[in-house]
C-alpha cells in the first residue's frame, strides 16, 4: 500500500515582527486524507504560521511546497487559488459590510455559501444582514462556510470551536471528518485536549516558535503533548499546582445577589446568592440566557424584571460606568470588544483608572504605574510586543484584560469564558489567580464552556436551562457527566424539586 500523498510540507520558517521573533524553525508535513492538530501554548507561533500559509505575512526564511511545488504567498486571495483557506482565531469580516458583501469580496459562490450555512445550523440565513449586526457565533460559522465554499484541498482552522456550543463544535467535527474523506487535508488548532485526541491523526506541536515534535493521537497522548508544548519540567510543575478549591467566607451579606432576574427571551428567572471569598460556576449550553445574565450584572443592558444587590445595596445600572463604581467588573468573552487594540499593554491595563479623557494622545501613567507594572509581572503577560496590543497572541490579550481589572480596586470580579482558547498552562495560571482573588475575599463568578474548569476552580456551580437554575451543587458533585446532564434539562427544576 502506497504512502499518502504529501499535501503540504513546510521547512524551517522563521517570522519576526521587530524585536519579537514569532517563528524560529516551524515545520510539518500535512498528508492527503489527515486531520492534523497544531499545538502550542499561546505565543509559541501558531496563528502566525496559519497566516504566513495563508499569504497574511510574508516569511523571513524557509519554505513551503503544496504537492512538491515550492510556494510563497503575497496575498490570501494567491493562497486561496492555490487551495488553502483559513478560518481564523477572530473572524475575518469586514462589519460595516453585509455578510453578501463578506462573500463576495472572498469571492466565494453565494450559493455554496448559504448551502454550509444550512449545513451548519443556520437556516435560511439572511445574508443581507450586516455583520456588525450578527452575535459572535454566528460570525465564526460565517467565516467557516466562506472558506469552505472555496472547496480548498486544505482548511486550516484556528481555534473555531472555543466560542461554539456542544451541538455546533459536533456539526463542524462531522464536516471536518467529510474533508478528510474526501482526500483533502485539515490543520486544525485546538486547545481542547479532548477535540484533539477524537478529531485529530496527528498533532505538531510548537513551542517557543520552534517545532520540537509530532506524535500520534491516541488516547494517552494527552500528556505527551502537553509536555512538548510546556517543556517536560514546566509541564511536572503544572500539574503539581493544579489549584483546589477552598471554602467561601460564608459572609451574612452576600457580595451579590440576584433575585428572580429576566431579560429579553433567553433569561426568564434567576436567582442566586455569591459570597465574598467565593468561586461561583455558571455551566450551560449556548442560548440560556448566561450572556444576558452577565450583561444585566455588568450594566451593559437593563433587565426586564427582578433585582440586583450589591453588599446589600439593591443596583439598577444603566450603563458599565455604574456598575465600576459599584465594584463590579467583567472580563468578556470577546476581548475585542473591550480592548484598545492600536495602544500598548499598559495603556489597556491603566484604562478603568481614569476618568472621561479630556484629550486624545498617550496616557499619562504615573500616577498608575506601580498597580499596572504588579499587575502585568502578576499575569506573566508577554510583554515583548509592548507597542500595541494587536500584536500579543490571543492568550495575552485576554490575560491583559484580566491585568487591567487587577490594578484597580474591585469587589465582585464577572469572568465570561475567560479561557477560551488560551493554552493548558495559562488555564492553570488563570485558575490559580481566581482562587488567589477569593482567598483575598473578592467574589468571582464564573462562567465557562469547558465544564472540567468548574471542578478545578470554583467553590459552587450553578446550571441554567431555558433560562432557569435548574440545579445548584458543590464543586465537588460537579462531575462533567452530572454538568451535561443538567445543562440539557434532565433534572428537576430546582423549584420543583424542593
Amino acid at each position: 500500500m502506497s504512502a499518502p500523498e504529501i499535501l503540504l510540507a513546510v521547512n524551517g520558517l522563521a517570522k519576526r515582527f521587530g524585536a519579537v521573533v514569532a517563528l524560529r524553525d516551524a515545520s510539518l508535513e500535512l498528508r492527503a486524507g489527515e486531520v492534523q492538530a497544531l499545538m502550542g501554548a499561546n505565543g509559541a507561533g501558531k496563528s502566525t504560521l496559519v497566516k504566513i500559509l495563508t499569504g497574511v505575512f510574508g516569511a523571513d526564511g524557509g519554505e513551503i511546497t503544496i504537492r512538491g511545488r515550492a510556494c510563497r504567498f503575497r496575498s490570501p486571495a494567491e493562497a486561496r487559488d492555490a487551495g488553502l483557506v483559513s478560518v481564523y482565531q477572530d473572524p475575518a469580516l469586514v462589519p460595516d459590510l453585509t455578510v453578501a458583501q463578506n462573500l463576495r469580496l472572498a469571492r466565494a459562490p453565494l450559493d455554496a455559501a448559504r448551502q454550509w450555512l444550512t449545513e451548519l445550523g443556520i437556516a435560511d440565513p439572511d445574508v443581507g444582514a450586516f455583520v456588525r449586526d450578527l452575535p459572535f457565533q454566528t460570525l465564526r460559522l460565517i467565516d467557516l462556510a466562506r472558506a469552505l465554499a472555496s472547496d480548498p484541498s486544505i482548511l486550516l482552522i484556528d481555534e473555531i470551536t472555543a466560542s461554539l456550543p456542544a451541538d455546533l463544535s459536533a456539526r463542524i467535527f462531522a464536516i471536518v471528518r467529510h474533508w478528510r474523506e474526501r482526500g483533502r487535508g485539515v490543520i486544525f488548532i485546538s486547545h481542547r485536549m479532548a477535540e484533539v485526541s477524537v478529531l485529530c491523526d496527528r498533532a505538531t506541536v510548537l513551542r517557543d516558535g520552534v517545532t520540537v515534535g509530532a506524535t500520534e493521537t491516541a488516547r494517552g497522548s494527552e500528556e505527551r503533548i502537553v509536555e512538548l508544548m510546556l517543556g517536560y519540567e514546566v509541564a511536572r510543575a503544572a500539574a503539581d499546582t493544579a489549584p483546589t478549591p477552598g471554602q467561601p467566607y460564608g459572609d451574612a451579606v452576600p457580595a451579590l445577589e440576584v433575585n428572580h432576574l429576566r431579560a429579553g427571551r433567553l433569561l426568564q428567572d434567576v436567582s442566586f446568592a455569591l459570597h465574598p471569598g467565593e468561586v461561583l460556576g455558571i455551566a450551560a449550553l449556548d442560548g440560556q440566557g448566561q450572556e444576558e445574565l452577565f450583561d444585566c450584572i455588568a450594566g451593559v443592558r437593563d433587565r426586564d424584571g427582578g433585582e440586583i444587590h450589591s453588599h446589600g445595596a439593591l443596583r439598577r445600572f444603566r450603563h458599565p460606568a455604574d456598575a465600576i463604581r459599584a465594584g463590579i467588573v467583567l472580563v468578556p468573552a470577546n476581548r475585542l470588544q473591550a480592548m484598545l487594540p492600536q495602544r500598548s499593554i499598559r495603556e489597556n491595563v491603566a484604562l478603568p483608572s481614569y476618568g472621561p479623557l479630556s484629550r486624545w494622545g498617550p496616557i499619562a501613567m504615573r500616577r498608575e504605574r506601580g498597580r499596572v507594572e504588579n499587575a502585568i509581572r502578576r499575569l506573566q503577560v508577554d510583554t515583548r510586543a509592548e507597542s500595541e496590543l494587536r500584536r500579543l497572541s490571543g492568550g495575552n490579550q485576554q490575560k491583559v484584560m484580566i491585568a487591567r481589572w487587577l490594578a484597580s480596586a474591585f469587589k465582585i470580579l464577572l469572568c465570561f469564558d475567560p479561557t477560551r482558547g488560551i493554552d493548558i498552562g495559562t488555564k492553570r495560571q488563570i485558575y490559580a489567580l481566581l482562587r488567589e482573588l477569593a482567598a483575598a475575599g473578592s467574589a468571582v463568578l464564573l462562567f465557562t464552556s469547558e465544564l472540567p474548569e468548574i471542578r478545578l476552580a470554583c467553590d459552587r456551580v450553578i446550571v441554567l436551562f431555558g433560562g432557569r437554575v435548574v440545579r445548584e451543587m458543590s464543586a465537588a458533585e460537579a462531575d462533567e457527566a452530572t454538568l451535561l446532564r443538567a445543562a440539557h434539562g434532565l433534572v428537576a427544576r430546582r423549584e420543583d424539586a424542593a
